[in-house]
């Protein structure tokens, strides 16, 4: 058995395709066509057949793109995007930098996703405090699909927009009568609203080799803005309609994403098995609740979860996973602490207990080795060690 695992290792994964990953860097030197180009327009155009949208904005990052998806949204100064705090800070800083206010909502202890009551809670609150509430910007956390069913009929109800946050979740699906995520009534996270945002960071399921990311919209007038906003508010060079930014994918990164976007359903599959292999492990050693200390992921019957991340709940976390660092077995917190407690929020008036749900969560999970060159003898040492700690 293996002695160390990590949490994840991308060798592994560049060493399964090297060799097409290097010819399609050398094509792209070759061509000398860095920024945007050929690669670019051909990976939006791949993406959109497999996402099943308009168009796609390829741009310089996740980040970014959430911050191009809710200027397409019509987000901006004064108005309210209700979302979630139990997410990386770029869900909350995209909504300021648009000028906007986020309100969080609380999650679902069990999918960890917006909770669909508390949701329309936060609609009232904002409107409470005189914010005209526009936008309810979901998070597919951890690779599962929110209730999609629930926040898009709220959304009609209140006019509001949805913004997808769908940056761990490229490929998850929601609506049933897929098979293996597709067909039936199902649809890919990007086009289960009229405009979502990926990240494409290094660790993510699909991932570049640096930076990048993309918006799926179904509305090709939003697309067209949106690669305006992109470059600088132009649409030829050196005429500027609005003021946009530079969030221009490279080239380079465009190229490794095609490459890599041929793979993905196979790795999804894969992220798939290691999950319920993980379950199967922890049920036979009697780790799994009601009878054991730990709360395993759960999947929505309704939605194909892609487990971008493999997240236990835990009782006494923390001296967990220092004991998994002990044993040189990789694990993380994603968050530690949620959005409305961070200090550079503050300002916000939010305060301890505001959210219960999220701030349990925040105390109690711990996401374990999960990528799709995983090995069986690896989730064997891992759920090995957690049941020597719990022993």
């Amino acid at each position: 058995m293996s002695t160390h695992v990590p949490m994840l290792d991308l060798h592994r994964q560049f060493a399964s395709i090297r060799e097409e990953v290097l010819p399609a860097v050398e094509r792209v030197c070759t061509s000398q066509q860095y920024i945007l180009g050929p690669e670019v327009t051909e990976l939006e155009r791949e993406i959109s057949a497999y996402i099943g949208c308009a168009e796609t904005v390829a741009c310089s990052s996740g980040t970014d793109a959430l911050w191009l998806a809710l200027l397409a949204a019509g987000v901006g100064p004064g108005q309210a995007v209700v979302t979630t705090s139990f997410s990386f800070f770029a869900t909350a800083s995209s909504i300021i930098r648009c000028g906007a206010t986020p309100v969080f909502a609380d999650i679902d202890e069990k999918s960890y996703n917006l909770n669909p009551v508390s949701v329309l809670q936060a609609i009232a609150k904002a409107r409470s405090q005189n914010m005209r509430a526009t936008a309810i910007l979901p998070v597919h956390l951890y690779g599962q699909c929110a209730d999609m069913d629930a926040l898009s009929a709220m959304a009609a109800e209140h006019k509001l927009e949805v913004v997808e946050d769908a940056a761990q979740a490229f490929g998850a699906t929601w609506g049933v009568g897929g098979v293996g995520g597709v067909g039936g009534n199902s649809h890919k996270a990007g086009a289960l609203s009229k405009v979502a945002a990926f990240s494409f960071y290094p660790t993510k399921n699909l991932s570049a080799a640096g930076d990048a990311g993309c918006v799926t919209t179904t509305d090709p007038e939003w697309g067209a803005r949106m690669k305006r906003l992109r470059n600088h508010g132009s649409p030829k060079r050196y005429l500027h309609d609005e003021i946009g930014w530079n969030t221009r994918m490279d080239s380079i990164q465009a190229a490794v994403l095609r490459i890599k976007l041929r793979h993905l359903p196979t790795w999804n599959a894969k992220r798939r098995d290691i999950a319920h292999h993980y379950t199967h492990l922890f049920q036979q050693a009697g780790l799994a609740s009601p009878q054991g200390p730990l709360v395993l992921p759960t999947e929505d019957p309704r939605g194909y979860h892609i487990y971008h991340q493999y997240v236990i709940r835990a009782p006494r976390r923390d001296d967990l996973r220092n004991y998994l660092t002990e044993k040189k077995i990789g694990s993380e917190v994603y968050y530690p602490i949620p959005l409305h407690l961070q200090p550079s929020l503050a300002y916000l008036g939010c305060q301890a207990g505001d959210l219960p749900e999220t701030e349990r969560a925040a105390a109690e999970v711990l996401a374990l080795p999960m990528f799709p060159e995983l090995r069986e003898d690896e989730q064997e040492t891992v759920v090995g060690r957690i049941a020597e700690f719990y022993s």
